[in-house]
């Protein structure tokens, strides 16, 4: 059975989500408060600067203001219940000192999880064998790599799954197209009927690759290497995340896959609508809420960065206009008797690891779920 992460109590965010959007020397942001705001509040069990925020002030992605007008607060990953802070004077000018570093990644890691972008899959070393030819192994058990020809005995390694395909159509009429197919065991795509027609219409060569996501499920190191006329290293898994199979593919261990210090802003430029879009939700694939975490079709060649903020809206439908054509089948209403209505807002989502293509955020908060598809805008965005 795999050991699956379970959820921490929301209340042991306090000190979690404080850490992770902690506020950088020089940030002087100018803010109002909501009107009827007390002039002191004490902090209560499960809050969090982002949600003490969005109570008192109008932008909760700016919590780095309260902070900044609380210099009694020295480490905003360390506020507790009872702990008084005064709401009573803001902006009250830039911040010294160096950023207060993240707490340990060991506390975050199950709500960031470990999921990479490669723009390829099949030059990878790969899983080849299992110990006593069983079909999944966990930790303590060996397995069998394939392309670790050059690997040293002690040499540590994480076990990667490949999980989606993300691709983008770019259409100049319109909008682009965002898929996701799911990868099998080898690392190919299986056959979404969803989308069946559309990929067959809009072939390969008409898309352009996003990447590969992949999903960490294990590490070890490496006990023996390829010796002895033996075609596969040994690898004794050491971690108890999940099993391993065949097909998974091996990759040297990062020593600290995660920054772990932002500072929460705007993104750097207006994407086109529908370009900048949730690909997918961690675990989930179509849906999620607060505090899971979501693929975007944006990344650091878009001027995205760790911190990076966008409020998340479902994408308003076109309704046809049932006054002016009760009766007709909507598959034969052309678009002068539809009508296009307004995108609704879900929540907010802060970046926290960036690729070339695509980045990985955290939902903040949301008044509704958050599906695939949904559209990212400037937090501030009303409309």
């Amino acid at each position: 059975m795999a050991v699956k992460i379970k959820r921490i109590r929301q209340w042991m965010w306090a000190p979690m989500l404080a850490a992770g959007l902690v506020a950088a020397a020089g940030l002087a942001i100018a803010q109002e408060y909501r009107a009827g705001h007390p002039d002191t509040y004490v902090v209560q069990k499960g809050d969090t600067l982002w949600d003490i925020a969005g109570r008192f002030l109008k932008r909760p992605w700016l919590w780095p203001e309260i902070w900044q007008a609380n210099p009694q607060v020295k480490n905003p990953h360390l506020i507790y219940p009872g702990d008084v802070l005064s709401l009573a004077y803001i902006n009250r000018g830039p911040m010294t000192g160096a950023p207060i570093p993240g707490v340990p990644l060991a506390q975050v890691e199950p709500f960031l999880k470990d999921l990479r972008i490669y723009d390829k899959v099949d030059d990878l070393p790969y899983v080849v064998g299992l110990e006593e030819d069983r079909m999944r192994s966990i930790r303590g058990q060996a397995v069998y790599v394939r392309g670790l020809a050059g690997a040293q005995v002690g040499q540590r390694f994480a076990v990667l799954r490949p999980t989606l395909r993300y691709t983008r159509l770019d259409r100049k009429t319109c909008c682009d197209i965002m898929f996701r197919d799911q990868l099998n065991y080898r690392g190919r795509r299986t056959i979404d009927f969803a989308n069946f027609w559309t990929s067959a219409v809009t072939p390969d060569n008409g898309h352009e690759l996003l990447g590969f996501e992949m999903r960490r499920v294990n590490a070890g190191v490496i006990t023996r290497g390829e010796v002895g006329g033996i075609e596969a290293s040994t690898l004794l898994l050491d971690d108890p995340s999940y099993e391993v199979r065949i097909g998974d593919r091996v990759v040297p261990v990062e020593s600290i896959p995660y920054d772990l210090t932002f500072v929460p802003h705007p993104p750097k430029q207006q994407f086109p609508y529908q370009r900048a879009q949730v690909l997918s939700v961690a675990d989930r694939d179509h849906i999620g809420g607060p505090r899971d975490v979501v693929a975007l079709s944006v990344g650091a060649r878009d001027g995205i960065d760790n911190g990076t903020v966008f409020s998340i809206w479902r994408v308003g439908s076109n309704a046809v206009d049932r006054v002016k054509v009760p009766e007709r089948d909507a598959a034969f209403v052309g678009s002068a008797d539809t009508v296009r209505l307004p995108d609704e807002f879900a929540g907010h989502v802060m970046v926290f690891r960036t690729f070339d293509k695509v980045s990985y955020g955290l939902v903040m908060d949301g008044i509704r779920p958050t599906r695939a598809g949904y559209e990212l805008k400037h937090p501030d965005a009303t409309y």
